[in-house]
């Protein structure tokens, strides 16, 4: 017996588009279903645009959903382009019934998102492996996670992501590439081919993270983390007036030198009126392969130096959330788009990173609501 329109369009309801992350029934992607006695079934489906870097995928995931369905005998697919008016009335649906917005969603009352703005005080203390990871063991847990590469010059993301989608563009909306479930948009992604430095100033990288925020489509993130630049330049002030909310993750290295320079770019909480999350040590210890002894090949304490450093600057605790051990893999893991916590995650240095993950999974009450009574320097 040939299946019913029904039972098709329940198989439908279960393919999820692979950028916007939900069912293709409720994007109104499904063109029609054509059901023939003998169990032949034809499907239509629309892509967003002609170019869909995920045709393959929505191709490969309808053909299996509909094959399980009993008494389909054959399935044969149609791809068809949604017109001008469907992909804004798809814009409508997503961004509401107010149409499309120029607005940061995660600035909106009642948003449920947590930002974290991952920051160093110099570059080569591992901070965007250390955000990679972190996303990584928040997505493994069940969480819905987003990463902005807002490390426009240094972008690194992507490839440590193991992104390598090109962004979709629907009308005025951008569809992030997913890896490992996790959605990340950076600069890297807009480039030509090659390694073509990106040279911008000032009003540009605040442009380019505005956009970041707002014309991307995130959907209903439990986390968003970005990746900054080191320091505390143009990206940084741009964070806490784009994002006042967002709270900042200090990485460093137990190298007093380090620590100093990190201790400064915690510091401009104070000025912003940010919450800091905590302070992350970086290559804290490696491992010795002749004995059980650890090496501790850039000093000790760091790490607790920044934390406290903070507490004292903001007056407020600032808590050491983890130590993390050299390890080759995580290096490795970088190189080749495939987190550590995802590949080994009872290494000690994965198994340090998620336990982060996990204590910044719940949110602080020490930190929650913590006023420092100061204002931004907007001048």
């Amino acid at each position: 017996m040939a299946p019913t329109q029904e039972q098709v369009t329940a198989a439908l309801a279960t393919v999820i588009d692979p950028e916007i992350r939900r069912p293709i029934t409720d994007l109104g992607m499904v063109k029609g279903v054509d059901i023939a006695a003998d169990g032949t079934v034809r499907v239509g489906v629309y892509l967003t645009v002609a170019g869909c870097p995920m045709k393959d995928t929505i191709r490969r995931d309808v053909v299996n959903a509909v094959a399980k369905v009993d008494g389909v005998r054959s399935v044969e697919l149609e791809l068809d382009v949604m017109s001008q008016e469907q992909r804004k009335e798809l814009q409508t649906k997503l961004r509401g019934d107010r149409g499309p917005e120029k607005e940061i969603p995660f600035n909106k009352p009642g948003s449920l998102t947590r930002v974290f703005a991952v920051a160093s005080g110099k570059g080569g203390v591992g901070k965007s492996s250390v955000t990679v990871n972190l996303a990584a063991a928040m997505s493994a847990s069940g969480m819905k996670v987003g990463i902005v590469d807002a490390d426009i010059y240094g972008h690194s993301v992507p490839r440590m992501l193991g992104a390598a989608e090109r962004p979709t563009k629907v009308e005025d909306m951008i569809m992030p590439p997913v890896a490992h479930d996790i959605k990340v948009i950076s600069v890297g992604m807009f480039k030509p081919e090659g390694n073509t430095p990106v040279v911008w100033r000032g009003p540009m990288l605040d442009r380019a993270l505005h956009q970041f925020l707002s014309d991307v489509y995130w959907g209903d993130l439990d986390v968003l983390l970005l990746d900054l630049p080191p320091g505390t330049g143009d990206i940084a002030i741009s964070v806490a007036q784009r994002l006042p909310g967002a709270e900042i993750l200090v990485v460093t290295t137990p190298q007093m030198a380090a620590a100093e320079v990190a201790e400064r770019a915690g510091s401009i909480a104070a000025q912003t009126h940010q919450q800091i999350a905590g302070v992350i040590e970086n290559m804290s210890w490696l491992p010795c392969p002749h004995c059980d002894e650890r090496v501790t090949v850039f000093g000790e304490g760091g790490g607790q130096t920044v934390a406290d450093a903070l507490t004292r600057i903001l007056g407020a605790r600032v808590p050491l959330l983890g130590q993390v051990p050299i390890d080759l893999r995580l290096r490795e893991g970088g190189d080749e788009g495939k987190p550590l916590v995802l590949t080994d995650p009872d290494s000690p240095a994965a198994a340090e990173l998620s336990s982060i993950a996990e204590k910044l999974s719940k949110r602080s009450a020490s930190l929650k609501g913590m006023q420092l009574g100061l204002t931004p320097n907007r001048g």
